[in-house]
C-alpha cells in the first residue's frame, strides 16, 4: 500500500502504490477515480468497446469532450467488452488484486456482472467497493434512474435557487455529480485510514441525491425551524448591474449595511425603518433591492469595487470561465492545471483544493479508449501471447 516501484508514498502522493478500479461512466465516480490519481494512485479506468458515455456528452474532439478529459486525467485506459465471459473473468482477477473498487452501476448491475461486494470482498477481504448511484443501494427510489439535473431538483437544491424571473433554477455547472465523487473521496479516504488499523475494507455507498442534500447545509433545518420557507438571511446581498457589467455584494453584519448604504450615497436607507435589521430587510426586499440596483447601475463595475473595497464591504466582480483563467490572481496562485490531450489540446481546469507539490502538473492526460490495455493486462500477469487471443476474440480491445 505504501510503495509502488520502488517509491515511497509521500504527502504528495499518500496514495502512491494503491491500484484502483474504476468502472465509473460520466462525472461523478470518474471523478472520485482522478482525484485518487491526483494523489498518487494507479487509476485504471474500466471502458466498454464504445468508451465511458461521457465522451460524447457536447461537444467531441476525437473521442474526447471536455467532460471526459478533464474527469479522467491521470487514468490508465483497459477496454473490455463485458458481455464475454474472458472480460468478466478480467475483471474479477483484477478486482480482487485491487485496493478500491468504484462502480457507478445501477444498483444489483455490478453483482449480476459477478462483481458484487460480497463476491469480491471474500476473495479480497482487504477491499475498498464503492457504488456511486442516483438514490443509493437501498429504499423505495433506489432504482429510478437519475442525472445531477434529478439530483438538484430532488434535493432541494434547485427550489433555493431562483432567478430574477422567480422560477427554481438548476446550477449551471454538474454540483451534484461532483459534489458526489467529493464526498466518495473522503469516504474511501477515510475507509483507508481505518484499513490500516481494522484490517478489512468495506462497502461504500455514496448517491448524487444524498451529496446534493449535504450541500444544503443548514437549509433544512432553518426550515422547520422557521415554519416553512426561510427569509433571505441578509438583504440587500446579492448580484447587482453596474455601468459595464456584473458585481456581487454580500453582508454579514449590521455595520456591512450601513458602509454600504453610505458607499451608495443614500445614508437614508440606513435610517428606514422598513430596513432596521437583517428581518426587516428580508420581508421587505422587494422595496430595498430596487433602490440598490438603481445606485449600482450608476458608475462601473471597478469604481464601485473601489469604493466597497475601500470601505470594507465584501464585494467582487462577476467572472466567467475566461475571465476567471485569465485572472491575476488565479495565476499568481497557480490555480489552474493545463493539460495537452491529444486529439483535444490544451485542457483547462481548477487545481485540486489542498493538493500539495507538482503531481497534478505531471500526471498523464485522460487517456483514448484501451490505450492502456495491453500494459494493464501485462503488469497483471498475462502473456502477450495470451493478451493477443483475448484481442483476437474481441474480449479485450486496444
Amino acid at each position: 500500500m505504501t510503495e509502488s516501484n520502488g517509491l515511497a508514498a509521500t504527502h504528495e502522493a499518500p496514495y502512491r502504490g494503491l491500484r484502483v478500479l474504476d468502472f465509473g461512466q460520466g462525472i461523478a465516480s470518474p471523478y472520485c477515480g482522478a482525484l485518487l490519481a491526483t494523489y498518487g494512485a494507479d487509476v485504471i479506468k474500466i471502458e466498454p468497446p464504445d468508451g465511458d458515455w461521457s465522451r460524447r456528452l457536447g461537444t467531441t474532439y476525437g473521442r474526447q469532450t471536455a467532460i471526459s478529459a478533464v474527469f479522467n486525467r491521470g487514468k490508465r485506459s483497459l477496454c473490455l467488452d463485458m458481455k464475454q465471459a474472458d472480460a468478466r473473468e478480467i475483471a474479477r482477477q483484477l478486482a480482487i488484486g485491487s485496493d478500491i473498487f468504484i462502480e457507478g452501476f445501477r444498483p444489483g448491475v455490478a453483482a449480476r456482472l459477478g462483481l458484487g461486494y460480497d463476491a469480491l470482498s471474500r476473495e479480497n477481504p482487504r477491499l475498498i467497493y464503492l457504488s456511486i448511484s442516483g438514490f443509493g443501494q437501498v429504499g423505495p427510489y433506489s432504482d429510478r434512474p437519475c442525472t445531477d439535473s434529478v439530483a438538484q431538483a430532488f434535493s432541494g437544491l434547485v427550489s433555493v435557487n431562483p432567478g430574477n424571473d422567480a422560477l427554481p433554477h438548476r446550477v449551471g455547472t454538474p454540483i451534484s455529480d461532483v459534489a458526489t465523487g467529493a464526498y466518495a473521496f473522503q469516504a474511501i479516504s477515510a475507509a483507508l485510514y481505518a484499513r490500516a488499523t481494522v484490517g478489512k475494507g468495506r462497502w461504500i455507498d455514496v448517491s448524487l441525491t444524498q451529496s446534493t442534500a449535504a450541500l444544503l447545509g443548514h437549509k433544512f433545518a432553518e426550515y422547520m425551524l422557521e415554519g416553512g420557507a426561510p427569509r433571505a438571511l441578509n438583504v440587500p446581498a446579492g448580484s447587482y448591474r453596474t455601468r459595464d457589467g456584473w458585481l456581487m455584494v454580500t453582508l454579514v453584519t449590521e455595520a456591512h449595511y450601513r458602509r454600504l448604504c453610505a458607499v451608495l450615497g443614500r445614508d437614508d436607507l440606513a435610517i428606514d425603518p422598513r430596513f432596521a435589521d437583517f428581518a426587516k430587510r428580508s420581508d421587505a426586499s422587494a422595496a430595498l433591492i430596487a433602490e440598490v440596483s438603481a445606485a449600482f447601475a450608476t458608475k462601473t463595475t471597478e469604481t464601485w469595487l473601489a469604493e466597497l473595497h475601500s470601505a470594507d464591504i465584501i464585494a467582487e466582480r462577476i467572472l466567467d470561465p475566461g475571465e476567471w483563467l485569465a485572472n491575476s490572481h488565479v495565476s499568481e496562485t497557480r490555480g489552474v492545471v493545463c493539460k495537452d490531450t491529444p486529439g483535444v489540446g490544451l485542457v483547462y481546469a481548477a487545481r485540486t483544493p489542498g493538493a500539495v507539490g507538482d503531481l497534478e502538473d505531471t500526471l498523464p492526460p485522460s487517456p483514448d479508449i484501451g490505450q492502456h490495455s495491453r500494459d494493464v493486462l501485462r503488469d497483471s500477469g498475462y502473456s502477450d501471447d495470451a493478451i493477443d487471443a483475448l484481442i483476437e476474440a474481441g474480449a479485450v480491445r486496444t
